[in-house]
């Protein structure tokens, strides 16, 4: 997934789905509008609206640009999913829907 020189970023998820954003949108907000929702049908409406309060928009970042925010340089190091509400896409990104089951299953 190598990015060009224009304003477009890749994000692949899962593995399977391609999607393209502009660059400087929020990872979270760019899931959502590609169908692929970072939270659960409890979480969906029942979040902090993307502010970085709440937790529950966690992914599992395999390639993509590194944590500027507190949340997300502390999962960083200690390996728990970070805030996609909190990620700025710089570059393309690979990423991951972890199943949640806190707070109700994805589907």
């Amino acid at each position: 997934m190598a990015g060009d020189h224009c304003e477009v970023v890749y994000v692949r998820v899962d593995g399977e789905r391609l999607l393209t954003a502009p660059k400087g949108a929020t990872l979270r907000d760019v899931l959502r509008d590609g169908g692929c929702s970072p939270y659960t049908r409890v979480t969906e409406r029942a979040n902090c609206g993307g502010r970085g309060l709440c937790g529950t928009c966690g992914v599992r970042i395999d390639d993509g640009p590194s944590a500027t925010h507190w949340h997300d340089a502390l999962a960083e190091r200690w390996g728990y999913p970070r805030l996609s509400c909190q990620v700025r896409l710089t570059e393309d990104v690979r990423v991951r829907l972890p199943e949640k089951v806190v707070w109700g299953r994805r589907e």
